[in-house]
């Protein structure tokens, strides 16, 4: 693994780690809301991906390694127009796989963009207005817990919420390419029912699970590795 970085239109310098393990095609990975490039579950998941693909895990401003600050996904389409970029310089194909906040930044960037090959978004919020965040619940205090990692947490630097944002409800239809929908049924940050709208409303290509004992986003991935990277790498085959 190499670390890289790059730099947005609006001169924001974006970190990514590189996986380049001689295939001719890419995942660029997009971690949410507190979660960087190198979070164990997200080192876990490229190392995992890496075997059949190459990887890039990138930080979004306001996150570990990258400048700026977090826009909540107003700004983040920037971000990862960068690193696609970069990507679509040496890969025939790029895939994106987004979690929770990543995952309504790849369906914005699929839906205005929508120069890439396939997309995977997990737990992505239908709207951010109608995340639920209840974090009082055992099934979103709990995993946060357990994923403590001082050096992520004080890389974190959130702007303020009000930059007017674009409703991935609003514009998913418009994605012309393969797109799958995962959701955990135990999620209390993004209630369910967000990736299950999303998934009826789109127009492409699409396919939708649901893990009955999954929570939020990487925690999906954490609780049932190896059903979650099966799921992903047949979609991305």
């Amino acid at each position: 693994m190499e670390r890289f970085f790059t730099k947005t239109e609006d001169d924001v310098k974006i970190a990514f780690n590189y996986y380049r393990t001689g295939h001719d095609s890419v995942v660029i990975i997009c971690p949410g809301w507190f979660m960087t490039k190198d979070s164990n579950a997200f080192s876990q998941l490229a190392d995992s991906l890496s075997a059949r693909f190459d990887v890039i895990s990138m930080d979004f401003r306001g996150h570990g390694e990258s400048d700026g600050y977090f826009t909540f996904t107003s700004k983040e389409i920037l971000d990862l127009d960068a690193v696609v970029k970069y990507a679509k310089k040496y890969y025939r194909q790029v895939y994106l796989m987004g979690f929770s906040l990543g995952g309504a930044m790849v369906l914005i960037y699929g839906a205005i963009k929508g120069n890439v090959d396939k997309i995977i978004a997990v737990s992505p919020p239908s709207d951010f207005n109608k995340i639920e965040n209840k974090m009082w619940h055992p099934n979103a205090w709990i995993p946060t817990f357990k994923k403590f990692e001082p050096k992520r947490w004080i890389s974190i630097r959130p702007s303020l919420i009000i930059h007017k944002k674009i409703r991935p409800v609003d514009i998913v239809d418009q994605i012309k390419v393969p797109t799958l929908f995962i959701a955990g049924a135990k999620d209390v940050t993004v209630c369910p029912w967000h990736t299950e709208k999303l998934y009826q409303k789109a127009a492409c290509k699409k396919s939708f699970e649901l893990f009955e004992n999954g929570i939020h986003a990487e925690d999906i991935f954490i609780g049932e590795r190896e059903k979650f990277l099966n799921l992903c790498m047949q979609w991305l085959n």
